[in-house]
Order: structure tokens, then sequence, then C-alpha cells
């Protein structure tokens, strides 16, 4: 059996950005009944990120972005739905193996 290696790091975080220019890495997992509300969830989910499993989605957000996935999630759900978001700072390490593409965040400066 073949082994299979970790690709590269996902993510690192600089807490030495300034807040307003700082990014997170957000990650959105979701068990949602209805397959509509569970499509149109996805595709709200990509306006922000990309999907990594058929119920996860990775999404690297400044502050005000993700302000905007938390506010817009409850207009997308039904009480039975559960959709957990985790805010990853500081220290987190995160390893991917598979096939998965890697979330890519370029940052430009104008100087």
């Amino acid at each position: 059996m073949t082994q299979l290696q970790c690709s590269k790091r996902i993510f690192v975080y600089d807490e030495f950005i300034a807040e307003e220019r700082r990014k997170y890495l957000v990650v959105v997992i979701y068990d949602i009944v209805d397959n509509r509300r569970r499509a149109a969830f996805a595709k709200y989910l990509k306006g922000f990120g990309v999907r990594v499993q058929k119920s996860a989605f990775e999404c690297i957000l400044p502050s005000s972005k993700y302000e905007k996935l938390i506010k817009g999630i409850p207009k997308l759900i039904g009480k039975e739905d559960q959709i957990r978001v985790y805010k990853l700072t500081s220290n987190a390490d995160i390893r991917a193996w598979g096939t998965v593409d890697l979330v890519e965040e370029e940052e430009v400066v104008i100087l």
C-alpha cells in the first residue's frame, strides 16, 4: 500500500498584520436535511471560499467578510439543520492529505 504524503501547509496566520488587513481561515461544515436548502447553502458558501469535501468549505476572509458570512447563515437554514463555523487564528496548524485543492491567498502590496 502506498502512503500518501502530506501536502504543504494550507494557511499561515500572521499576527503582526494590522487587524483591518488580517485574514482568517474559516472552516464551515454542515449537515442540512433538505436538498433544496443544502444546494442554496452550498451556493452561498461558494461566494466565500472553496468546497473541500461534500459538506465542508474553507474560506480565507477578513473580519468584515466573516461577519457577512455569519449574518447570512440563519436565513438559509432550518431548525433541524446543523452548521459549524470555525474561525482559526494564532497557532492553527492545518495539513491536508488527498486530492483537495489548497486554499491559496496572494497579498498584493502597492507602495
